[in-house]
């Protein structure tokens, strides 16, 4: 028989403890009925109310487990799996706020998507008490996780789920804190782990959420991007990197548009302008060529290799970048010879700077890449002909080019 084993994190919550409690123990027939075995702990996170007595209170159909001190959301959670034995390991907050009664249509769900991992999700069109500030919220992170893992959630942060106890070996390590849901969730989909949503009808706490939303907002912001860029920085360099080359291309557009309309000279606005455009067109090149370069050092550490993008072009579109800029320059001493002033000429002097310097750019991070690319080749090689242990100190001498690498992206 299977076992679902469903840990719920407690501190504090003596007034609606034993109400959860009652509601996930009345779920056990229906889960009986599908061949599913309950196993239910719960993890006094250091409380200083009378959480702990009453779950005792339920001993042996609940066990409980004590942490001497608050160690943490994340923590309780990852104390609860390690206590566990069912083959499915399943979560959900003390306050009364998630449905247990959720639990069977979520293993349903598991079994017929050959899921590993399944998410009730608050935002999936089931009712809900969420918030406003919090809604808001979770449709931002909700968003950031899709854009960092290219697929699709609605709820990053829902603290109702179940997955497979294998999948911990591709999840961990995870945080201790309130970001323990979202960092799963990313994790989760840069590990092509199936994972799939279940709308569940969401209740708010009575009483003060333990939740704050400017600096638990802040900490998920932060663990989000973080682990986006352990897995995949390129798409969130290139997002930046796009963004500075869209003004670059707009203020080129109207100042070339000004000076077809016959100005020959820059005012204020013009010359800021010119500036703004200049510094947005390397600043843009340079992210995205550092992402491209982090991604394949990230893909490297993780014993893979990096999917081929426009970066394998970077060699010949450096190339073509300075001779544009030789082009420029030449041109520009061509019109100085011909008494027009360096007031008329300065604007195709900086252009002719800009495109030298993102072509040396490119060129750099071409030639690292290759580097990479041929380390890995090597590590991956020496992995098949001589075995993992003999293949490390490949491996390391690739990883050591990590720590080197904002110095030789510098132009």
């Amino acid at each position: 028989m299977t076992t679902l084993s469903i840990v719920i994190p407690a501190l504090n919550e003596e007034d609606g403890i034993a109400s959860i409690v009652d509601r996930t123990l009345a779920v056990e027939p229906e889960l009986a009925a599908q061949g599913i075995e309950l196993e239910l702990i719960v993890v006094d996170d250091g409380s200083t109310d009378r959480t702990a007595e009453i779950v005792q209170s339920y001993a042996p159909k609940v066990r409980l487990v004590q942490h001497e001190v608050n160690k943490g959301y994340g923590a309780a959670i990852k104390t609860g799996f390690q206590q566990a034995t069912g083959e499915w390991l399943g979560f959900m907050d003390a306050d009364g706020t998630y449905p247990p009664e959720a639990y069977p249509a979520m293993y349903e769900a598991a079994l017929r998507e050959e899921a590993d991992l399944v998410i009730g999700s608050r935002m999936a069109g089931a009712e809900s008490e969420m918030p406003l500030v919090r809604r808001i919220g979770n449709v931002f992170f909700a968003g950031l996780v899709s854009f960092v893992g290219k697929t699709y959630v609605s709820d990053s942060a829902s603290g109702q789920r179940i997955l497979r106890r294998e999948a911990l070996k591709k999840l961990y390590p995870l945080p201790d804190g309130l970001n323990f849901t979202p960092v799963m969730s990313t994790r989760a989909l840069h590990e092509d782990m199936k994972a799939i949503e279940v709308p569940i009808i969401y209740h708010e706490r009575a009483g003060r959420s333990k939740l704050n939303p400017i600096t638990d907002g802040m900490r998920f912001l932060k663990t989000i991007l973080w682990t986006g860029l352990s897995y995949n920085p390129v798409r969130l360099f290139s997002a930046v990197g796009l963004f500075f080359l869209a003004i670059a291309a707009l203020v080129g557009v109207v100042l070339v548009l000004g000076r077809l309309s016959g100005a020959t000279t820059f005012h204020p606005p013009g010359a800021l302008a010119l500036f703004v455009g200049v510094v947005s067109a390397v600043l843009g090149v340079s992210v995205y060529a550092f992402g491209a370069t982090f991604n394949s050092l990230a893909a490297l550490s993780r014993g893979e290799r990096a999917a081929s993008r426009i970066d394998r072009h970077f060699g010949w579109l450096g190339l073509a970048s300075i001779a544009v800029g030789l082009v420029i320059a030449l041109l520009t001493v061509i019109l100085n010879a011909a008494n027009w002033d360096l007031g008329r000429v300065f604007f195709y002097l900086l252009g002719s700077a800009m495109f030298v310097v993102i072509g040396v750019q490119l060129i750099v991070s071409w030639v690292l890449m290759r580097v990479l690319e041929e380390l890995s080749e090597r590590a991956q090689l020496a992995a098949r002909d001589l075995g993992a242990e003999a293949a490390k100190p490949v491996v390391e001498k690739a990883e050591a080019v990590f720590a080197s690498a904002p110095a030789n992206e510098a132009v």
